[in-house]
């Protein structure tokens, strides 16, 4: 039974939560403004109630309190996370928010306003079309991605209540897209939350295990921070500086990676916890008082040379600024401390929005961050020629959550680029005219080709010829979407002297053969020639790269769907990757244990990917592909979370059907202490204990160290699991994993 009474009492503590969390006091026309948004909300959204049971306005109240509270954000955009569901969800439109609020407030709703599915079932990504959109809007306003980051950061908090594919789904986008633009963004907090909630979803089991170490180990571990914090606090209390120290635990996902990256069990990562240090210092003294800090942390403790990070004289490209050192405790653990100033940790942890609050400032208004620098980027490719949303989201992600690399022009003007960027990128970073005409350059003085990788700290001098002009292969050579824009722009003019040619033959190719040219043989042609757009196909058509022949082929293989498609949806004339969709939507719905993996492969067309080799007893997923096979991943695969991301629209839910006759290819790698005998045991744990057949074994030993790596078949998990135990009780064996 719900309690009315109790709820409504609920929602007016959380509005006032958020009233309350506003640092600075609200003016009464922005008191007002927020009233009326979180009336209409609640008017709008009536007894609507959200997957978990709970009352819908709890959603937006929750968004504009994270907007405010967590990445400091002010009425406007608390106005807008309130409101930023009703015209998705409810009657108004718009028109009717521009008309009841403000031009701004509705076109920061208008970016938050989701592409309706119902109506684009031609796109193969709704997910992609939807970011586009949003960022489109970025543009204009950055209040829009990071209203939208609260809004993920909340529906990432409630994900339990949401069905298994849709929970993958969000988080497969939430690691992929949301956590790296957080990131970008300069919002850690948020990112590493986002981080750590998806990997609840994607990796449950790793996830649960390493939470529950973190809380078995807590008490050690305060006592740990308490002996480190102690002498720090006694000689910082000598300084005159005015600072606050505190210790924390690395997110989940970070201690993973680590894990990973170094191949070692929990209890052997040596950097669990970070301390920070806060000074309160001046604009004009921070850097001096950090790096006093730092001298007297390393007057007590011994520092790590190799891990000193100076992020004070060279900030981050999303603005953020701190020196990072790991010190060896008395204890004998490796501790990272992280130094910076109030300014730099309010920039750290609210990221855009403080880095804007501190641009108002006289001291820092004339000063370009990285972040501005980044934003500007954004707004370059969003004004370059319009691409699929697929596409845009890639170049986006290549180009725009990239690390980067600080390079040198010849007069010693420093310029930042994404890591891999060539040559050619330079070139065209400078001017797309050099660009265009560029054959080569000198590198630190040394001859190098356009297509050479640049790596931070070089000086490159463009040489160029004016006879060069850009090829189709300089797109492969690219990285930076500036260069790619230029190169396409460049092409697409050569291609459109060829139009008109191209479009007159295609049209007295089906005028011979006394058949149609319409939209829809168009489209298929377009498709099935991989051509990225009409100017695209008639070049092709008239530098006869495509013949009347091949154009024909196309129409005798689209007559002869395969047995698996006819089985499975009937003998229709016309399979769209729609149609089929929908018909895979329906199989699930008939049957909620869905697409069944089995060795006669049932009568879906569907692929194990090579890439995470998924065996029986892994958690698996099926993505329906845009040539219409479904590929099977493991559900942690990064490949998976990337298409996930993708074709979330297009996630079929699978499970394996147990049979004990099939067996599949399995990698494990390992490694130890090289010893008389270890073959031997090896070979015997593979063999005769567990029945196993080996396919390869390869094997390195040098200095009384190997490393191994042997292909097996195996039935399922619990049997690699327990080859794995078994392996790791050989003497000798430090290591072992599955590759």
């Amino acid at each position: 039974m719900i309690d009315q009474d109790q709820e409504k009492k609920e929602i007016l503590k959380r509005y006032h939560t958020l009233l309350n969390a506003f640092k600075v006091p609200l003016k009464e026309n922005e008191s007002q403004m927020i009233r009326k948004a979180f009336d209409l909300a609640l008017n709008a959204h009536g007894d609507m109630r959200r997957k978990s049971g709970e009352p819908y306005i709890y959603h937006p109240l929750e968004v504009a309190l994270i907007a405010v509270q967590d990445i400091g954000l002010g009425p406007t955009s608390a106005t807008c996370a309130l409101l930023h569901d009703v015209v998705e969800d409810t009657e108004f439109t718009i028109a009717d928010i521009e008309k009841m609020f403000s031009p701004t407030v509705a076109k920061i709703i208008d970016g938050l306003t989701k592409i309706d599915e119902i109506f684009d079932h031609g796109t193969l990504s709704i997910q992609a079309e939807n970011f586009k959109k949003m960022l489109f809007t970025l543009s204009d306003d950055v209040r829009v991605i990071l209203i939208k980051l609260a809004d993920r950061l909340h529906n990432m908090r409630t994900l339990d209540s949401m069905p298994y594919d849709k929970q993958l789904k969000i988080a497969s986008e939430t690691t992929f897209l949301y956590a790296p633009l957080a990131h970008r963004l300069g919002l850690y907090a948020i990112k590493s939350e986002l981080e750590d909630l998806a990997m609840k979803y994607t990796d449950p089991e790793i996830y649960r295990e390493i939470s529950e170490k973190i809380q078995r180990t807590a008490p050690e571990r305060e006592r740990a921070i308490y002996e480190f914090i102690q002498p720090i606090e006694k000689r910082l209390s000598e300084t005159s500086l005015n600072y606050h120290i505190s210790g924390r635990m690395k997110s989940v996902h970070s201690i993973w990676n680590k894990m990973k990256a170094k191949r070692v069990a929990f209890e052997e990562v040596f950097d669990l916890f970070a301390v920070r240090i806060i000074v309160d210092s001046p604009f004009d003294r921070e850097k001096t008082d950090c790096w006093t800090v730092y001298s007297i942390l390393t007057d007590i403790y011994r520092p790590n040379p190799a891990r000193l990070r100076d992020w004070i004289s060279s900030p981050k490209s999303n603005g953020y600024e701190a020196l990072h050192t790991t010190l060896m405790s008395h204890t004998g653990q490796w501790i990272e401390v992280q130094i910076r100033s109030k300014r730099m940790d309010e920039i750290a942890e609210k990221g855009y929005a403080a880095h804007w609050k501190y641009k108002q400032d006289a001291a820092f208004e004339h000063q370009e961050s990285g972040l501005d620098i980044w934003l500007n980027k954004i707004r370059e490719m969003l004004a370059g020629d319009p691409k699929e949303a697929l596409d845009f989201l890639n170049e986006f992600r290549q180009n725009l959550f990239n690390e980067e690399i600080i390079v040198y022009t010849p007069k010693g003007d420093f310029k930042n680029m994404p890591t891999g960027s060539t040559v050619l990128d330079f070139a065209y970073n400078i001017h797309s005219e050099l660009g265009n005409r560029a054959i080569g350059a000198k590198v630190n003085h040394k001859l190098v080709p356009i297509n050479h990788v640049l790596t931070s700290g070089n000086q490159i001098e463009i040489i160029t010829s004016k006879r060069q002009k850009p090829t189709e292969e300089w797109l492969d050579i690219a990285l930076t979407a500036r260069a790619k824009t230029h190169i396409k722009n460049y092409l697409n003019e050569e291609k459109r002297r060829y139009y008109s040619e191209g479009s007159n033959r295609l049209e007295a190719f089906f005028k011979e053969e006394k058949r149609p040219l319409d939209t829809d043989a168009l489209s298929l042609i377009l498709e099935k020639t991989k051509s990225k757009n009409k100017t695209d196909l008639y070049y092709r058509i008239a530098t006869e790269q495509l013949k009347k022949e091949d154009i024909w082929a196309i129409f005798e293989k689209s007559n002869k769907s395969p047995s698996w498609l006819r089985t499975l949806f009937g003998s229709k004339s016309k399979l769209d990757p729609t149609t089929i969709h929908e018909a895979i939507q329906q199989q699930v719905k008939d049957k909620p244990e869905s697409l069944m993996l089995n060795k006669d492969k049932q009568n879906i067309t569907y692929e194990i990917s090579t890439c995470c080799n998924p065996i029986p007893g892994d958690d698996v997923i099926g993505i329906l592909m845009p040539n219409n096979v479904i590929q099977i991943h493991r559900i942690n695969c990064p490949n998976a979370i990337e298409l996930m991301s993708k074709y979330g629209n297009r996630i079929v839910k699978t499970k394996w059907k147990k049979d004990e006759q099939v067996t599949f290819l399995v990698g494990i790698k390992l490694s130890g202490n090289d010893r008389k005998g270890i073959w031997r045991d090896l070979t015997r744990v593979i063999t005769k204990n567990l029945d196993l057949n080996a396919k390869s074994v390869h094997m390195d030993a040098a200095e009384g160290v190997f490393e191994g790596t042997i292909m097996l078949y195996i039935s399922d998990v619990d049997h690699l699991n327990s080859l794995i135990t078994e392996l790791r009780k050989i003497e000798g064996i430090d290591k072992v994993y599955r590759i």
